[in-house]
């Protein structure tokens, strides 16, 4: 799997720890812990999917949906914090447009130059990419809703707002899992990626031992990571919005975003766009309400987007949704995937 060849990051996690004491440029911090987050999420990933090995398919389906984005959410909810809110909104929709169109675009290139045709479970995909536009729209409702009240009573008003819509989607978020599976679980059982002639050598104790240690790293690196990403920024002549948006998704996601290409050239469609659908629609259902509902604890954050990050999520989520209906999958879709990615990553560029 790609991740050996990632083990070697592991070497920056020494590196970035050393560089801080050592009061190294916030640009080399930011690029030491880049690098060390990488297989530090690809480690949290191996022993969630080891330790649902044990645990039946039911939980550990679970247990892989709760997992999947835990490296964004410790990133986010670090930098939440420390007040960055900008940065936090821009990398959680990043993360979605990064997921649909940059790791379902690759998936689909790289499948499709192996294969021809790759075929998937429509029915399955159908209903995650429209719960992604539902969640979309959802999230949409409230940047509609802070252009209808005068500036002096909006907080207190929206504060409201943020937690309903928060409550709300946390629900949807449950009930996927009811609907997943206990009521239609018969949709999703082609979903499941065979594991036959897979053997699964890790023990239990190893594995939560595992995920405790790359859990409190990433937690670690990522103090160290939120702290250098404005200087970073100002230094490199970029803006809050495109490192938010592009590169803290990227190295985020970087080992899952590998997962589901290996898999796409295997020939498994249906675990590649799950992987990317599915871990949009956990970052808009569960990661955005929990951030929301933590930051009364701090500062109340709201979940309103910029007009750009929202009408680039919704693209995103159209295409998916068209890219979907007709179950079947060509190295054509995956190549206008990526560059709908990069023109919007210009775009932000440019801003």
């Amino acid at each position: 799997m790609i991740l050996k060849y990632l083990y070697i990051l592991l070497v920056f996690i020494p590196i970035t720890i050393i560089g801080k004491i050592m009061g190294c440029s916030d640009t080399m911090l930011f690029i030491f812990s880049s690098l060390a987050i990488i297989p530090l999420a690809g480690l949290m990933g191996k022993s969630t999917d080891d330790i649902a090995c044990f645990c039946g398919q039911r939980i550990g389906g679970l247990l892989n949906a709760t997992f999947g984005n835990a490296t964004e959410l410790i990133i986010a909810f670090i930098a939440m914090k420390e007040g960055l809110f900008d940065v936090v909104k821009a990398s959680l929709a990043g993360s979605v447009i990064g997921n649909i169109l940059l790791v379902l675009g690759m998936s689909m290139l790289v499948g499709g130059l192996k294969y021809k045709i790759q075929v998937f479970n429509r029915n399955s995909i159908n209903i995650t990419s429209s719960m992604l536009l539902f969640s979309v729209l959802g999230l949409s409702i409230p940047a509609i809703f802070t252009h209808t009240l005068p500036e002096g009573s909006l907080t207190a008003q929206y504060e409201g707002l943020n937690v309903i819509v928060a409550v709300l989607m946390l629900l949807v978020y449950v009930m996927q899992f009811v609907f997943t599976f206990v009521t239609h679980r018969a949709l999703y059982e082609d979903n499941v990626p065979s594991d036959e002639g897979e053997i699964h050598k890790a023990s239990l104790p190893r594995a939560i031992a595992l995920l405790i240690v790359s859990t409190i790293c990433i937690a670690v690196i990522s103090e160290i990571f939120v702290d250098t990403v404005e200087p970073m920024a100002e230094s490199a002549g970029l803006s809050k919005t495109f490192v938010g948006i592009i590169l803290v998704p990227i190295i985020g996601n970087a080992a899952e975003h590998s997962s589901a290409i290996i898999m796409a050239f295997k020939n498994k469609m249906n675990a590649a766009i799950e992987i990317a659908l599915g871990s949009s629609l956990q970052i808009i259902l569960f990661v955005v309400p929990v951030l929301t509902l933590l930051s009364l604890f701090f500062s109340p954050m709201s979940i309103v987007f910029t007009p750009f990050e929202l009408v680039s999520l919704v693209g995103a989520v159209l295409i998916a949704n068209n890219v979907a209906s007709d179950g079947e999958s060509n190295w054509l879709e995956g190549f206008q995937l990526v560059t709908v990615y990069i023109i919007i990553g210009a775009a932000f560029f440019f801003v």
